[in-house]
């Protein structure tokens, strides 16, 4: 005798299956993105290190890629060894501290119990995706600081201060409105962090910019002084490598491969990044009374620091208000560390700083959603000002007393690259 599967009864079957191979389908498709825009995200390292090479100078040039290089290493390491667990500790009511290590063992030495199923964050990428993504992000906050203080600190301190500043101050910050904590709570909103990423690393920017002081000769009776850069096309190369990271920076913290909203993000990343170079070019050319390069590069970089905080949240035409006012606060914001004296080699601490704090707060004016008001924003963002500046600061202090942070002047007068490695980073050698 056969049996007969009645036909409602095929059809049901049929569409669990289909439903079954559409989500996986979707999962794999939102992994993959996730992991390009991981790989984006590590790219702007090379974006970084470009950056400061070109407008650092020449006789700093090994000094600068070996921090560089270091920064990434050091930052994932420290990221997997305490970072991921502080910073998504899963607060069961949001806070301000919390601290979970139940993962810490599946994570080195149980990876066969991490969670890589649909079920994980809501079906938009595996565990380890997670973390190598946040990951990423860590480490670009050191980055930051690097760049400021460059061609005088001295590498011990830097690495120090990274290890510190990656593994504890970043992840808590992070915790507070990533993590589900008492930021979150409020209602403050950074999309891919103009705070939590860009303004912490420019905080602890200011604070080494502060303790280590100025280069030798940079403010001379009155006066700056300007210390050329090795490589112009470098650095131009370097800004460009930084907007291509971008696209994952912004476009992967949509935690998925959303058609309509990662297109969207990347329009007002783009746009952004635009306005933020006609800013800084204009005014450049206003301040300066020359077609600055280096200011317009920079405005590109203020455009999409800004724009990093409410991607997602604004129109186009705010997109390009919003990146045209951080190029033009990039370019003034660099005045006035000079008339301060705080000597910072790249301008992290306008583009980043400055820049961020102005796109966190620009979500209270211009995000489509309502419940984003400037003072929850304001609130937010001098919160964690004040623990990225003070935390960055007891650490450079703490080290400035103990094991110094900064090299002899001699070392300064003749450059990091023969003293501490050994090379110089544009010697040619002929063969005889």
């Amino acid at each position: 005798m056969k049996y007969f599967v009645p036909l409602f009864a095929q059809d049901v079957g049929a569409t669990a299956d289909l439903s079954a191979e559409i989500a996986q389908g979707l999962f794999t498709t939102n992994n993959v993105w996730m992991m390009l825009s991981t790989a984006l995200v590590f790219i702007m390292h090379l974006g970084f290190a470009g950056v400061e090479t070109g407008f650092g100078q020449a006789k700093n040039t090994v000094n600068i890629l070996f921090k560089n290089t270091i920064t990434p290493i050091l930052g994932i390491l420290t990221y997997a060894l305490v970072g991921f667990f502080l910073m998504y500790p899963g607060f069961e009511t949001p806070g301000w501290f919390a601290f979970d290590l139940s993962g810490w063992k599946m994570f080195w030495f149980s990876p066969s119990d991490a969670d890589v199923s649909i079920g994980y964050a809501d079906g938009g990428y595996t565990y380890w995706t997670d973390f190598l993504f946040q990951g990423m992000f860590a480490a670009t906050a050191a980055t930051i600081v690097s760049g400021a203080i460059a061609e005088r600190v001295k590498l011990s301190a830097y690495l120090i201060f990274t290890l510190f500043f990656v593994g504890i101050v970043y992840p808590l910050i992070g915790s507070w409105k990533w993590g589900g904590g008492a930021l979150d709570a409020m209602g403050f909103y950074d999309f891919a962090g103009s705070t939590l990423v860009h303004s912490v690393g420019g905080w602890g920017a200011l604070a080494g910019v502060i303790l280590v002081g100025p280069r030798i000769g940079k403010y001379v009776n009155g006066k700056t002084v300007d210390k050329p850069g090795a490589s112009v096309p470098l650095a131009v190369i370097g800004v460009f490598m930084l907007w291509l990271g971008w696209f994952g920076f912004n476009g992967g913290s949509v935690l998925s491969a959303d058609p309509a909203l990662v297109s969207f993000v990347l329009v007002t990343t783009s746009l952004g990044a635009c306005a933020g170079g006609i800013g800084g070019f204009l005014a450049g050319n206003l301040v300066f009374k020359r077609l600055d390069l280096g200011m317009m590069l920079n405005g590109v970089l203020a455009g999409l620091v800004g724009i990093t905080a409410g991607a997602d949240v604004i129109t186009p035409a705010s997109a390009v208000i919003i990146g045209l006012v951080a190029g033009v606060l990039v370019v003034y914001s660099a005045v006035l560390l000079d008339k301060l004296k705080l000597d910072d080699v790249v301008g992290a601490v306008s583009v980043h700083l400055t820049c961020g704090v102005w796109g966190t707060l620009a979500v209270g004016i211009f995000s489509t959603n309502p419940e984003h008001t400037f003072l929850t924003q304001l609130t937010g963002v001098a919160i964690c000002g004040a623990m990225a500046f003070s935390s960055a600061f007891v650490i450079f202090f703490v080290l400035k007393k103990t094991i110094g942070i900064r090299v002899s002047e001699a070392h300064e007068k003749s450059g990091l690259d023969s003293h501490e490695h050994g090379i110089r980073g544009y010697t040619i050698v002929y063969d005889e």
